[in-house]
């Protein structure tokens, strides 16, 4: 009996080694066929700290260096989010698709930008929202697509975790051009793609933000807000990383004939008016996913939800399958934290933009 083909190999380059690159380096470590083969950073010594660690042979500090390489296909952009823009150009204009940490960018002209560069070129642009491919995750949207909520009456999602004040001194977060804002668009931004992701993208948003604990920062440590969605269904959302001592992400989706509780990606309330045969198994525990957390440190979460996303990028490059998060579907997450910080600035509802040129 013949075995079945080795999966075509994919190379993978790495910009910027900071702390989220080490979880792309292990998540396509774990991917059969694929392997980093460069990284590129500014730090000389941080580059070859990382090369080190993870087997890579070659480093730069030149984008155009590692995207003309002929054993690189893919190229994963982990630098602050402000600076996503200009290294996933080059490398897409290299004809490299392109894996990129959250938030695609921190403005929608930027995002924009990035978005039509990847359509004109034909290549993949993956932005990282990994929670989507816990299995409590998907477990609560199978339930809402095969409509047994009912009616959706509240959908909220609350992020109060901790951040020492040392990861703020003399770095790029709570900066607004590097970070693009605080607690919302950096710690809180799965929990508001979940959010969307479940319930849709609202259309009217209010929202306040202030410094409680973290005062030398420029961005907010802590955001509250009100929600009206398409659906008549209202929310929150409550983000902050001054709550010691940090506690589990949690997403509330409440209808009249059932009401759900996800914290990070466990499944703690599953309440419905007409019992299903999973429903015992769900309330047991079976739909959880170990994807870890980052209530009280940014490093506590798992590589398996980027192994589980970047996975499907390697399936859709091999296969031509589909991405399930692409571009323009992890756009809504950034355009709702951009209307939430428009609302704080002028005192008044705003309203999320759902594409180029929307209102």
């Amino acid at each position: 009996m013949s075995s079945s083909p080795a999966p075509s190999p994919i190379g993978f380059g790495i910009v910027g080694p900071g702390l989220i690159a080490d979880f792309h380096a292990r998540a396509i470590a774990g991917i059969p066929g694929c392997a980093v083969k460069g990284v590129c950073g500014r730090s000389a010594g941080s580059t070859k700290a990382f090369a080190d660690k993870h087997g890579v042979a070659f480093t730069t500090d030149r984008v155009e260096d590692l995207v003309a390489r002929d054993d690189i296909q893919v190229v994963c952009v982990t630098t602050p989010s402000g600076a996503h823009l200009e290294p996933a150009l080059t490398a897409i204009r290299a004809g490299r698709h392109v894996v990129i940490e959250k938030p695609i960018e921190v403005t929608l002209e930027r995002m924009d930008a990035l978005l039509a560069a990847s359509r004109a070129a034909g290549v993949h642009l993956l932005p990282i929202f990994q929670a989507r491919f816990g299995d409590g995750a998907r477990t609560v949207k199978r339930a809402l697509d095969a409509g047994r909520f009912g009616r959706l009456v509240l959908a909220s999602a609350y992020v109060k975790w901790v951040r020492a004040a040392a990861y703020y001194h003399q770095s790029w977060h709570g900066t607004l051009a590097l970070d693009g804002g605080g607690a919302l668009i950096n710690q809180a931004i799965h929990a508001v793609d979940l959010l969307q992701w479940f319930a849709g993208l609202p259309t009217d948003v209010f929202a306040f933000t202030t410094r409680r604990v973290h005062t030398g920062i420029e961005a907010e440590d802590t955001a509250a807000a009100t929600l009206r969605f398409a659906s008549g269904a209202l929310g929150v959302i409550e983000a902050t990383t001054a709550a010691h001592p940090g506690w589990s992400r949690r997403i509330e989706v409440c209808g009249e004939n059932g009401s759900i509780v996800l914290e990070d990606d466990r499944i703690t309330r599953w309440d419905f008016r007409e019992a299903a045969p999973e429903d015992d198994a769900i309330r047991g525990g079976a739909a959880a996913t170990q994807l870890g957390s980052g209530a009280s440190s940014p490093g506590g979460i798992s590589h398996l939800g980027h192994q589980r996303q970047i996975a499907n990028l390697v399936e859709a490059i091999r296969t031509g399958a589909a991405l399930e998060v692409d571009g323009p579907e992890a756009r809504k997450a950034v355009a709702l934290v951009l209307a939430l910080y428009e609302s704080a600035r002028s005192g008044r509802p705003a309203h999320p933009s759902t594409g180029p040129g929307a209102a």
